[in-house]
Protein backbone atom coordinates (compact mmCIF):
# COMPACT_ATOMS: atom_id res chain seq x y z
CA UNK A 1 0.00 0.00 0.00
CA UNK A 2 3.02 2.47 0.17
CA UNK A 3 4.31 2.51 -2.81
CA UNK A 4 1.48 3.16 -5.05
CA UNK A 5 1.44 5.91 -3.02
CA UNK A 6 4.92 7.53 -3.41
CA UNK A 7 4.48 6.72 -6.97
CA UNK A 8 1.43 8.82 -7.34
CA UNK A 9 3.44 11.59 -4.85
CA UNK A 10 5.80 11.16 -7.69
CA UNK A 11 3.63 11.37 -10.39
CA UNK A 12 2.27 15.14 -8.48
CA UNK A 13 5.94 16.38 -8.11
CA UNK A 14 7.03 16.10 -11.12
CA UNK A 15 3.73 17.62 -12.44
CA UNK A 16 4.74 20.66 -10.78
CA UNK A 17 8.25 20.36 -11.48
CA UNK A 18 7.10 20.88 -15.26
CA UNK A 19 5.01 23.46 -15.05
CA UNK A 20 7.20 26.12 -13.44
CA UNK A 21 10.21 24.92 -15.21
CA UNK A 22 7.63 25.35 -18.31
CA UNK A 23 6.26 28.29 -18.14
CA UNK A 24 9.69 30.01 -16.84
CA UNK A 25 11.03 28.90 -20.30
CA UNK A 26 8.19 30.30 -22.01
CA UNK A 27 8.60 33.50 -20.24
CA UNK A 28 11.89 33.92 -21.80
CA UNK A 29 11.17 33.99 -25.27
CA UNK A 30 7.22 34.76 -25.00
CA UNK A 31 8.42 38.46 -25.40
CA UNK A 32 10.53 38.46 -28.17
CA UNK A 33 8.14 38.81 -30.81
CA UNK A 34 6.02 41.53 -29.43
CA UNK A 35 8.25 43.72 -28.34
CA UNK A 36 7.52 46.08 -31.16
CA UNK A 37 3.89 46.22 -29.81
CA UNK A 38 4.86 46.79 -26.39
CA UNK A 39 7.27 49.68 -27.42
CA UNK A 40 4.23 51.44 -29.27
CA UNK A 41 1.73 50.87 -26.43
CA UNK A 42 3.72 52.37 -23.64
CA UNK A 43 4.88 54.93 -25.85
CA UNK A 44 8.57 54.10 -25.43
CA UNK A 45 11.79 53.93 -27.77
CA UNK A 46 13.51 51.13 -29.12
CA UNK A 47 16.25 50.89 -27.10
CA UNK A 48 14.59 51.14 -23.74
CA UNK A 49 12.33 48.70 -24.59
CA UNK A 50 14.78 45.96 -25.19
CA UNK A 51 15.37 46.17 -21.43
CA UNK A 52 12.35 43.63 -21.33
CA UNK A 53 14.35 41.61 -21.79
CA UNK A 54 17.97 42.95 -20.67
CA UNK A 55 16.31 43.08 -17.11
CA UNK A 56 15.10 39.16 -17.09
CA UNK A 57 18.07 37.76 -18.16
CA UNK A 58 20.13 39.73 -15.56
CA UNK A 59 18.03 39.08 -12.68
CA UNK A 60 17.50 35.19 -13.65
CA UNK A 61 21.57 35.34 -14.32
CA UNK A 62 22.63 36.13 -10.71
CA UNK A 63 19.27 34.22 -8.76
CA UNK A 64 19.39 31.14 -10.66
CA UNK A 65 22.47 29.89 -8.77
CA UNK A 66 22.52 31.71 -5.66
CA UNK A 67 18.98 30.20 -4.88
CA UNK A 68 20.20 26.77 -6.47
CA UNK A 69 22.64 26.89 -3.97
CA UNK A 70 20.02 28.17 -0.79
CA UNK A 71 18.04 25.32 -2.17
CA UNK A 72 20.65 23.49 -1.38
CA UNK A 73 20.63 24.34 2.16
CA UNK A 74 17.49 25.29 3.41
CA UNK A 75 15.60 23.25 1.49
CA UNK A 76 14.81 23.01 -2.48
CA UNK A 77 10.65 22.34 -2.05
CA UNK A 78 11.02 25.69 0.31
CA UNK A 79 12.67 27.75 -1.98
CA UNK A 80 11.19 26.18 -5.17
CA UNK A 81 7.59 27.52 -3.54
CA UNK A 82 9.51 31.34 -3.23
CA UNK A 83 10.52 30.96 -6.84
CA UNK A 84 7.55 30.23 -8.32
CA UNK A 85 5.37 32.95 -5.90
CA UNK A 86 8.17 35.49 -7.13
CA UNK A 87 7.57 34.33 -10.71
CA UNK A 88 3.72 34.91 -10.24
CA UNK A 89 4.18 38.23 -8.60
CA UNK A 90 6.34 39.30 -11.57
CA UNK A 91 3.72 38.53 -13.98
CA UNK A 92 1.09 40.21 -12.09
CA UNK A 93 3.10 43.59 -12.44
CA UNK A 94 3.79 42.92 -15.48
CA UNK A 95 0.36 42.44 -16.42
CA UNK A 96 -1.39 45.42 -15.22
CA UNK A 97 2.34 47.48 -15.69
CA UNK A 98 1.10 51.17 -16.51
CA UNK A 99 4.35 52.04 -17.71
CA UNK A 100 8.21 50.55 -18.80
CA UNK A 101 9.64 51.27 -16.04
CA UNK A 102 7.46 49.22 -14.19
CA UNK A 103 7.33 46.20 -16.58
CA UNK A 104 11.14 46.73 -16.41
CA UNK A 105 11.17 46.04 -12.79
CA UNK A 106 8.33 43.28 -13.15
CA UNK A 107 10.63 41.45 -15.42
CA UNK A 108 12.99 41.72 -12.64
CA UNK A 109 11.12 40.06 -9.99
CA UNK A 110 10.18 37.13 -12.33
CA UNK A 111 13.74 36.48 -13.13
CA UNK A 112 13.78 35.01 -9.81
CA UNK A 113 11.78 32.79 -11.14
CA UNK A 114 14.85 31.08 -12.97
CA UNK A 115 15.78 28.82 -9.95
CA UNK A 116 13.28 26.78 -10.90
CA UNK A 117 15.57 24.98 -13.08
CA UNK A 118 18.34 23.69 -10.85
CA UNK A 119 15.54 23.26 -7.84
CA UNK A 120 13.80 21.12 -10.02
CA UNK A 121 17.16 18.94 -11.14
CA UNK A 122 17.86 19.02 -7.45
CA UNK A 123 14.22 18.27 -5.79
CA UNK A 124 14.07 14.94 -8.90
CA UNK A 125 17.56 13.60 -7.82
CA UNK A 126 16.63 13.77 -3.96
CA UNK A 127 13.03 11.89 -4.77
CA UNK A 128 13.27 9.75 -7.29
CA UNK A 129 14.60 6.28 -7.56
CA UNK A 130 17.93 5.92 -9.44
CA UNK A 131 16.26 4.09 -12.88
CA UNK A 132 14.26 6.88 -13.23
CA UNK A 133 16.20 9.58 -12.49
CA UNK A 134 17.45 9.93 -15.83
CA UNK A 135 14.42 9.84 -17.80
CA UNK A 136 13.02 12.44 -15.57
CA UNK A 137 15.99 14.70 -15.80
CA UNK A 138 15.54 14.25 -19.68
CA UNK A 139 11.32 15.12 -19.88
CA UNK A 140 11.99 18.19 -17.37
CA UNK A 141 14.78 19.34 -19.70
CA UNK A 142 12.85 18.63 -23.08
CA UNK A 143 9.87 20.63 -21.85
CA UNK A 144 12.45 23.59 -20.39
CA UNK A 145 13.49 23.04 -24.29
CA UNK A 146 9.84 23.72 -25.83
CA UNK A 147 9.05 26.34 -23.44
CA UNK A 148 11.12 27.94 -24.92
CA UNK A 149 9.99 27.43 -28.77
CA UNK A 150 6.62 27.38 -27.62
CA UNK A 151 6.35 31.06 -26.66
CA UNK A 152 7.48 32.01 -29.97
CA UNK A 153 5.17 29.74 -31.79
CA UNK A 154 2.16 31.45 -29.58
CA UNK A 155 3.03 35.44 -29.34
CA UNK A 156 1.38 36.04 -32.01
CA UNK A 157 -1.97 34.48 -31.71
CA UNK A 158 -1.99 35.57 -28.24
CA UNK A 159 -1.53 38.85 -28.91
CA UNK A 160 -3.73 39.44 -31.71
CA UNK A 161 -6.86 38.07 -30.06
CA UNK A 162 -6.08 39.32 -26.37
CA UNK A 163 -3.39 41.54 -26.47
CA UNK A 164 0.10 41.67 -25.05
CA UNK A 165 -0.71 41.88 -21.11
CA UNK A 166 -2.28 38.65 -21.72
CA UNK A 167 1.13 37.03 -22.57
CA UNK A 168 1.70 37.61 -18.57
CA UNK A 169 -1.99 36.58 -17.27
CA UNK A 170 -2.46 32.98 -18.61
CA UNK A 171 1.04 32.17 -16.87
CA UNK A 172 -0.17 34.22 -13.98
CA UNK A 173 -3.17 31.94 -13.34
CA UNK A 174 -1.14 28.38 -14.22
CA UNK A 175 2.03 30.08 -12.05
CA UNK A 176 0.62 30.82 -8.84
CA UNK A 177 -1.45 27.56 -9.04
CA UNK A 178 1.73 25.82 -9.38
CA UNK A 179 3.13 27.34 -6.40
CA UNK A 180 0.09 26.50 -4.52
CA UNK A 181 0.63 22.59 -5.15
CA UNK A 182 4.33 22.86 -4.56
CA UNK A 183 3.85 23.66 -1.17
CA UNK A 184 1.01 20.98 -1.19
CA UNK A 185 2.66 18.25 -2.94
CA UNK A 186 6.43 18.37 -2.93
CA UNK A 187 8.28 16.71 -0.37
CA UNK A 188 10.56 18.48 1.45
CA UNK A 189 14.26 18.04 0.69
CA UNK A 190 16.19 14.98 2.76
CA UNK A 191 19.30 16.29 1.64
CA UNK A 192 20.72 19.47 2.76
CA UNK A 193 24.50 21.28 2.65
CA UNK A 194 25.36 22.86 6.02
CA UNK A 195 26.51 26.07 5.88
CA UNK A 196 25.73 29.77 5.64
CA UNK A 197 25.44 32.41 2.31
CA UNK A 198 28.96 33.84 2.10
CA UNK A 199 27.14 37.42 1.10
CA UNK A 200 30.49 38.75 -0.22
CA UNK A 201 31.02 36.49 -2.50
CA UNK A 202 27.30 36.76 -3.99
CA UNK A 203 27.92 40.16 -4.58
CA UNK A 204 30.76 39.53 -6.43
CA UNK A 205 29.34 37.06 -8.58
CA UNK A 206 26.18 38.92 -8.68
CA UNK A 207 28.63 42.33 -9.63
CA UNK A 208 30.51 40.29 -12.42
CA UNK A 209 27.57 38.84 -14.35
CA UNK A 210 26.14 41.94 -14.63
CA UNK A 211 29.08 43.46 -15.78
CA UNK A 212 29.92 40.95 -18.20
CA UNK A 213 25.87 41.07 -19.67
CA UNK A 214 25.05 44.01 -20.07
CA UNK A 215 27.35 45.49 -22.49
CA UNK A 216 26.84 41.91 -24.30
CA UNK A 217 23.06 42.58 -24.36
CA UNK A 218 23.53 46.32 -24.95
CA UNK A 219 26.89 46.52 -27.29
CA UNK A 220 24.95 47.13 -30.51
CA UNK A 221 23.30 49.99 -29.03
CA UNK A 222 26.29 51.31 -27.02
CA UNK A 223 28.80 50.84 -29.77
CA UNK A 224 30.90 48.23 -29.27
CA UNK A 225 34.10 50.04 -28.73
CA UNK A 226 32.20 53.15 -26.68
CA UNK A 227 33.97 53.50 -23.21
CA UNK A 228 30.71 51.95 -21.53
CA UNK A 229 31.06 48.56 -23.00
CA UNK A 230 34.85 48.30 -22.54
CA UNK A 231 35.20 49.80 -19.23
CA UNK A 232 31.97 47.42 -18.31
CA UNK A 233 34.17 44.62 -19.56
CA UNK A 234 37.34 45.14 -17.83
CA UNK A 235 35.34 45.70 -14.10
CA UNK A 236 33.43 42.42 -15.07
CA UNK A 237 37.42 40.81 -15.26
CA UNK A 238 38.31 42.44 -12.23
CA UNK A 239 35.43 41.14 -10.65
CA UNK A 240 35.50 38.04 -11.66
CA UNK A 241 39.02 37.37 -9.89
CA UNK A 242 38.23 38.87 -7.15
CA UNK A 243 34.98 36.62 -7.07
CA UNK A 244 37.35 33.27 -7.70
CA UNK A 245 39.98 34.56 -4.96
CA UNK A 246 37.04 34.89 -2.42
CA UNK A 247 35.22 31.61 -3.10
CA UNK A 248 38.43 29.66 -3.06
CA UNK A 249 39.29 31.43 0.37
CA UNK A 250 36.36 30.70 1.89
CA UNK A 251 35.27 28.57 4.26
CA UNK A 252 31.56 28.80 3.06
CA UNK A 253 31.55 28.96 -0.78
CA UNK A 254 28.41 30.05 -2.43
CA UNK A 255 30.40 27.72 -5.33
CA UNK A 256 32.38 25.00 -4.70
CA UNK A 257 35.29 25.88 -7.27
CA UNK A 258 36.72 22.29 -6.71
CA UNK A 259 33.10 20.77 -8.22
CA UNK A 260 33.50 23.29 -11.01
CA UNK A 261 36.40 21.55 -11.73
CA UNK A 262 35.32 18.45 -12.16
CA UNK A 263 35.90 16.95 -15.66
CA UNK A 264 32.29 16.07 -16.06
CA UNK A 265 31.34 19.61 -15.45
CA UNK A 266 33.65 21.96 -16.62
CA UNK A 267 33.73 19.93 -19.71
CA UNK A 268 30.06 19.78 -20.35
CA UNK A 269 29.71 23.72 -18.87
CA UNK A 270 31.92 24.46 -22.28
CA UNK A 271 29.60 22.25 -24.41
CA UNK A 272 26.71 24.97 -22.83
CA UNK A 273 28.11 27.81 -23.23
CA UNK A 274 28.77 27.05 -27.02
CA UNK A 275 25.50 25.09 -27.58
CA UNK A 276 23.76 28.64 -25.56
CA UNK A 277 25.45 30.49 -28.46
CA UNK A 278 24.35 29.12 -31.51
CA UNK A 279 20.84 28.05 -30.22
CA UNK A 280 19.83 31.32 -28.59
CA UNK A 281 20.77 33.10 -31.33
CA UNK A 282 18.83 30.70 -34.15
CA UNK A 283 15.64 31.84 -31.62
CA UNK A 284 16.72 35.37 -32.18
CA UNK A 285 17.07 35.66 -35.52
CA UNK A 286 15.40 33.10 -37.68
CA UNK A 287 11.85 34.87 -36.88
CA UNK A 288 13.29 37.98 -37.40
CA UNK A 289 14.02 36.56 -41.27
CA UNK A 290 10.97 35.14 -42.38
CA UNK A 291 9.05 38.44 -41.00
CA UNK A 292 11.42 40.45 -43.53
CA UNK A 293 9.32 41.98 -46.19
CA UNK A 294 10.16 40.28 -49.79
CA UNK A 295 10.56 43.45 -50.68
CA UNK A 296 13.82 43.28 -49.88
CA UNK A 297 14.84 40.36 -52.06
CA UNK A 298 14.54 37.69 -49.53
CA UNK A 299 12.84 36.93 -46.79
CA UNK A 300 8.90 35.67 -46.64
CA UNK A 301 7.25 39.00 -45.34
CA UNK A 302 5.37 36.96 -42.40
CA UNK A 303 3.29 38.20 -39.62
CA UNK A 304 4.15 37.15 -35.85
CA UNK A 305 1.54 34.44 -35.95
CA UNK A 306 2.81 32.90 -39.40
CA UNK A 307 6.47 33.14 -38.02
CA UNK A 308 5.23 31.31 -35.03
CA UNK A 309 3.97 28.83 -37.29
CA UNK A 310 7.25 28.46 -39.07
CA UNK A 311 9.14 27.67 -35.79
CA UNK A 312 6.38 24.71 -34.93
CA UNK A 313 8.71 21.39 -36.36
CA UNK A 314 11.25 22.99 -34.43
CA UNK A 315 8.96 22.83 -31.27
CA UNK A 316 7.88 19.79 -32.11
CA UNK A 317 10.98 18.25 -32.77
CA UNK A 318 13.18 19.51 -29.59
CA UNK A 319 10.16 18.17 -27.41
CA UNK A 320 9.73 14.19 -28.85
CA UNK A 321 13.74 14.05 -28.81
CA UNK A 322 13.89 15.73 -25.16
CA UNK A 323 11.02 12.70 -24.02
CA UNK A 324 13.01 9.79 -26.44
CA UNK A 325 16.40 11.07 -24.70
CA UNK A 326 15.83 9.28 -21.44
CA UNK A 327 15.72 6.18 -22.76
CA UNK A 328 18.22 6.72 -25.41
CA UNK A 329 20.73 7.42 -22.69
CA UNK A 330 20.10 4.33 -20.90
CA UNK A 331 21.43 2.89 -24.12
CA UNK A 332 23.75 4.97 -25.88
CA UNK A 333 25.14 7.15 -22.93
CA UNK A 334 24.61 11.15 -22.23
CA UNK A 335 27.94 12.17 -24.17
CA UNK A 336 26.33 10.26 -27.47
CA UNK A 337 23.28 12.19 -27.58
CA UNK A 338 25.13 15.56 -25.95
CA UNK A 339 27.58 15.16 -29.33
CA UNK A 340 24.91 14.23 -31.88
CA UNK A 341 22.47 17.13 -30.37
CA UNK A 342 25.63 19.48 -30.82
CA UNK A 343 26.37 17.62 -34.68
CA UNK A 344 22.16 18.14 -35.18
CA UNK A 345 23.15 21.96 -34.65
CA UNK A 346 25.52 21.83 -37.04
CA UNK A 347 23.53 20.53 -40.12
CA UNK A 348 21.18 22.65 -38.87
CA UNK A 349 22.95 25.91 -39.13
CA UNK A 350 24.81 24.98 -42.23
CA UNK A 351 21.67 24.25 -44.12
CA UNK A 352 20.13 27.73 -43.11
CA UNK A 353 23.75 29.17 -44.50
CA UNK A 354 23.35 27.49 -48.19
CA UNK A 355 18.81 26.96 -48.48
CA UNK A 356 16.89 29.47 -47.13
CA UNK A 357 14.79 30.36 -49.56
CA UNK A 358 11.54 28.60 -49.14
CA UNK A 359 9.69 27.67 -46.48
CA UNK A 360 10.33 23.86 -46.43
CA UNK A 361 13.83 24.76 -46.23
CA UNK A 362 13.32 26.65 -43.29
CA UNK A 363 10.77 23.56 -41.47
CA UNK A 364 13.50 21.03 -42.24
CA UNK A 365 16.10 23.38 -40.68
CA UNK A 366 14.23 24.41 -37.50
CA UNK A 367 13.67 20.56 -36.77
CA UNK A 368 17.19 19.80 -36.92
CA UNK A 369 17.67 22.61 -34.09
CA UNK A 370 15.07 21.57 -31.86
CA UNK A 371 15.92 17.80 -32.51
CA UNK A 372 19.81 18.64 -30.95
CA UNK A 373 17.96 20.65 -28.84
CA UNK A 374 16.04 18.24 -27.54
CA UNK A 375 18.86 15.88 -27.37
CA UNK A 376 21.60 18.52 -25.59
CA UNK A 377 19.45 20.02 -23.38
CA UNK A 378 18.51 16.78 -21.96
CA UNK A 379 22.24 15.38 -21.92
CA UNK A 380 23.49 17.99 -20.50
CA UNK A 381 21.23 18.27 -16.91
CA UNK A 382 22.14 14.50 -16.56
CA UNK A 383 26.45 15.00 -17.15
CA UNK A 384 25.78 17.56 -14.18
CA UNK A 385 23.42 15.72 -11.65
CA UNK A 386 25.00 12.30 -12.44
CA UNK A 387 28.61 14.12 -11.78
CA UNK A 388 28.49 16.31 -8.52
CA UNK A 389 27.46 15.25 -4.38
CA UNK A 390 23.52 14.80 -4.25
CA UNK A 391 24.14 18.34 -2.17
CA UNK A 392 25.85 20.35 -4.46
CA UNK A 393 23.05 19.61 -7.06
CA UNK A 394 21.09 22.74 -7.16
CA UNK A 395 24.24 25.41 -7.49
CA UNK A 396 25.53 23.06 -10.01
CA UNK A 397 22.52 22.87 -12.33
CA UNK A 398 22.35 26.24 -11.54
CA UNK A 399 26.05 27.49 -12.93
CA UNK A 400 25.60 24.83 -16.23
CA UNK A 401 21.57 26.86 -16.92
CA UNK A 402 23.69 30.26 -16.12
CA UNK A 403 26.52 29.48 -18.40
CA UNK A 404 24.10 28.36 -21.46
CA UNK A 405 22.55 31.98 -20.50
CA UNK A 406 26.01 33.95 -20.94
CA UNK A 407 26.85 31.89 -24.32
CA UNK A 408 23.35 32.86 -25.48
CA UNK A 409 23.93 36.35 -24.99
CA UNK A 410 27.22 36.48 -26.42
CA UNK A 411 26.00 34.65 -29.46
CA UNK A 412 23.25 36.45 -29.87
CA UNK A 413 25.01 40.22 -29.40
CA UNK A 414 27.76 38.55 -31.78
CA UNK A 415 25.29 37.48 -34.51
CA UNK A 416 23.70 40.58 -34.34
CA UNK A 417 26.37 42.39 -34.88
CA UNK A 418 26.99 40.39 -38.13
CA UNK A 419 23.59 40.76 -39.55
CA UNK A 420 23.45 44.07 -39.01
CA UNK A 421 26.95 45.42 -39.85
CA UNK A 422 25.87 46.49 -44.23
CA UNK A 423 22.47 47.47 -43.39
CA UNK A 424 20.18 48.40 -47.09
CA UNK A 425 19.21 51.57 -47.74
CA UNK A 426 15.82 50.76 -46.49
CA UNK A 427 17.26 49.87 -42.94
CA UNK A 428 16.70 46.14 -42.95
CA UNK A 429 19.51 44.03 -43.09
CA UNK A 430 20.92 42.27 -46.40
CA UNK A 431 20.62 39.12 -47.26
CA UNK A 432 24.40 38.47 -47.21
CA UNK A 433 24.18 39.84 -43.59
CA UNK A 434 21.85 36.62 -42.61
CA UNK A 435 24.10 34.33 -44.80
CA UNK A 436 27.11 35.33 -43.17
CA UNK A 437 25.35 35.19 -39.58
CA UNK A 438 24.25 31.33 -40.07
CA UNK A 439 27.68 30.90 -41.09
CA UNK A 440 29.06 32.37 -37.52
CA UNK A 441 26.58 29.94 -36.15
CA UNK A 442 27.48 27.27 -38.27
CA UNK A 443 31.08 27.31 -36.66
CA UNK A 444 29.85 28.21 -32.90
CA UNK A 445 27.96 24.66 -33.28
CA UNK A 446 30.98 22.83 -34.73
CA UNK A 447 32.61 24.25 -31.85
CA UNK A 448 30.17 22.82 -29.37
CA UNK A 449 30.29 19.73 -31.12
CA UNK A 450 34.17 18.91 -30.74
CA UNK A 451 34.01 19.96 -27.20
CA UNK A 452 30.98 17.35 -26.94
CA UNK A 453 33.80 14.94 -27.86
CA UNK A 454 35.70 15.65 -24.85
CA UNK A 455 33.33 14.99 -22.13
CA UNK A 456 34.11 11.93 -19.88
CA UNK A 457 31.25 9.05 -20.50
CA UNK A 458 30.55 8.69 -16.59
CA UNK A 459 31.39 5.46 -14.10
CA UNK A 460 29.21 4.00 -11.42
CA UNK A 461 30.84 4.01 -8.11
CA UNK A 462 29.43 2.59 -4.90
CA UNK A 463 27.18 4.09 -2.76
CA UNK A 464 28.82 3.64 0.34
CA UNK A 465 31.11 5.74 1.95
CA UNK A 466 30.51 9.01 0.38
CA UNK A 467 29.60 12.41 1.43
CA UNK A 468 25.97 13.25 0.63
CA UNK A 469 24.34 10.45 0.50
CA UNK A 470 21.00 10.16 0.61
CA UNK A 471 19.62 10.01 3.79
CA UNK A 472 18.04 6.54 5.88
CA UNK A 473 14.06 6.94 4.31
CA UNK A 474 15.68 6.25 0.54
CA UNK A 475 18.56 4.18 1.42
CA UNK A 476 16.40 1.65 -0.98
CA UNK A 477 17.92 -1.17 -3.43
CA UNK A 478 16.50 0.44 -6.22
CA UNK A 479 19.18 3.86 -5.60
CA UNK A 480 22.18 2.46 -7.41
CA UNK A 481 23.81 3.56 -10.32
CA UNK A 482 24.03 7.34 -11.68
CA UNK A 483 22.83 8.81 -8.95
CA UNK A 484 25.87 7.67 -6.65
CA UNK A 485 28.54 9.64 -8.53
CA UNK A 486 29.76 11.73 -5.78
CA UNK A 487 32.59 13.55 -7.95
CA UNK A 488 35.35 12.68 -6.38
Amino acid sequence: MIEPTRRDSRRLTFLVLAAGTGFFSMLQSLITPVLPTIQHDLHTSQNTVTWVLTAYLLSASIFTPVLGRVGDMVGKERMLVVSLAALALGCLLAAIAPSIGVLIAARVVQGVGGAVFPLSFGIIRDEFPAARVSSAVAAISAIVAAGGGLGVVLAGPIVATLGYRWLFWIPLVVVGLTALAAHRFVPESPIRTPGRINWAATLLLSGWLVALLLPISKGAAWGWTSGRVTGSLVLAGVLLVSWLLAEARSANPLIDLRMMRLPGVWTTNLVALLYGGSMFAVYAFLPQFVQIPTSAGYGFGASVTQAGLLMLPMLVAMFVAGLAAGRMQARFGAKALLAAGAVCNVFASAMLTVAHDTRWEIGVAGGLVGLGIGLAFASMANLIVASVPPGQTGVATGMNANIRTIGGAIGAAVVSGVITAHPQASGLPREAGFTMGFLVLTGIALAAAMAALIVPSGRRPAVRGQRGERSPRHAEPELTGELATAGR
